[in-house]
C-alpha cells in the first residue's frame, strides 16, 4: 500500500527527526541500547540519545570530523555539490540498452534523460580530476581537496575523478530515512555521517575555498542558497561560487527578477559564475587565488 501524508497533524507532535530512529535504521553492530543506570554517562548510548542530550549531540558532531579532518592535513577543500541521480555514462549506457531491448516507450524516454545528465556526472569527474593534478604537484604548498555530500550522482563523480589520481577525498554523508551510503572513491577514514543537516553545512563551509555546483534537486539549492547568503551577508569570506551548467541554471533561476524588483542588489550578481566546462569551471578558481 502506498503510504501517504495523514491530512491532519497534531500540534503538539516533535518535528524533528529522532537521533535514536536514526541508529535504529542505520544500527552498529557493537552498540548496546539497554538501560543501565550504573553505566558511566558517556558511555551509555541509550542516554547520549535522549531528547534532553541534543545539545551534546551536536558538539560531538561538529567535533568528531574536525578532529580527523585537522589530523589527516585537511585544510582546503573544493566543495562539489550535484544531484544524486545522474547516473556515470557507462550505467547510463547500459540502462539505454536494457530499456531499448524491452522496447517500453517509458522506460526509453527515462534512459535517454539519464543518457543526457550522464555529461555531467564525467564533467565533475574531469574538474576534480583538475584539482587533484594541481594538488598532487608537490610544488604548491596549498593543497586542494574534493569534499562533497558523499553520496551517488554527482558526488560520486567528483571524488572518483580526484581517487584515480590517488588523491584523498572527503565525504560528507547524512543519515536519511532511504538509505544512502558512502559511495566507494571517499577516503574511509574522511568518510564522515551526520544526523543534523546544520552541523554538516557548517563542515562544509569551514574548510571550504570554493563551491561548485552541479545541476541538482531541493538539496543543492539549499546548500546553494546557503553559502551565497553567508558571503553576501559576510557571515563568511568570499569564496568563488560556481554554477556549473548555464542552461540548466538560467532556466531554473531568473536571478534577474531579484535585482528588478530590488531584493538583493546588482552587485550581488558577481558573487557566482556560470560556466559549461571544467577547465572554466576551474580558471574560475586559479584566478580568484592568483594560483
Amino acid at each position: 500500500m502506498e503510504h501517504t501524508q495523514p491530512l491532519t497533524q497534531h500540534v503538539t507532535e516533535h518535528k524533528l527527526a529522532d537521533a535514536l530512529a536514526d541508529l535504529l535504521h542505520h544500527p552498529v553492530e557493537e552498540t548496546v541500547l539497554h538501560p543501565n543506570a550504573y553505566r558511566l554517562a558517556f558511555a551509555d548510548p541509550e542516554f547520549l540519545l535522549r531528547r534532553d542530550t541534543r545539545g551534546i549531540r551536536i558538539q560531538l558532531e561538529m567535533l568528531k570530523p574536525e578532529i580527523d579532518q585537522s589530523e589527516q592535513g585537511i585544510d582546503n577543500t573544493i566543495v562539489v555539490f550535484g544531484s544524486a541521480r545522474f547516473p556515470s555514462p557507462e550505467t547510463a549506457d547500459a540502462a539505454m540498452r536494457a530499456a531499448l531491448a524491452c522496447a517500453d516507450p517509458a522506460d526509453i524516454q527515462l534512459a535517454q534523460r539519464h543518457l543526457r545528465n550522464a555529461r555531467y556526472y564525467d564533467q565533475a569527474r574531469l574538474f576534480a580530476r583538475l584539482v587533484a593534478t594541481y594538488s598532487n604537484d608537490q610544488t604548491h604548498s596549498a593543497k586542494l581537496y574534493i569534499c562533497t555530500g558523499g553520496g551517488p550522482g554527482i558526488m560520486e563523480a567528483a571524488n572518483r575523478g580526484a581517487h584515480e589520481l590517488g588523491a584523498p577525498t572527503v565525504g560528507l554523508n547524512i543519515a536519511l530515512p532511504h538509505e544512502q551510503s558512502a559511495n566507494p572513491y571517499v577516503t574511509p577514514s574522511l568518510s564522515f555521517k551526520f544526523h543534523y543537516f546544520a552541523i554538516r553545512k557548517m563542515h562544509f563551509m569551514m574548510r571550504a575555498k570554493a563551491l561548485v555546483a552541479f545541476p541538482g534537486g531541493f538539496g543543492t539549492l539549499d546548500e546553494l542558497f546557503e553559502v551565497i547568503t553567508l558571503v553576501q551577508t559576510r557571515k563568511a569570506q568570499p569564496v568563488p561560487i560556481v554554477l556549473f551548467g548555464s542552461d540548466y541554471w538560467k532556466r531554473l533561476l531568473n536571478i534577474d527578477v531579484m535585482v528588478e524588483e530590488g531584493v538583493i542588489s546588482p552587485e550581488d550578481l558577481k558573487l557566482f559564475h556560470y560556466v559549461d566546462t571544467p577547465e572554466a569551471a576551474w580558471d574560475v578558481i586559479k584566478h580568484f587565488y592568483a594560483l
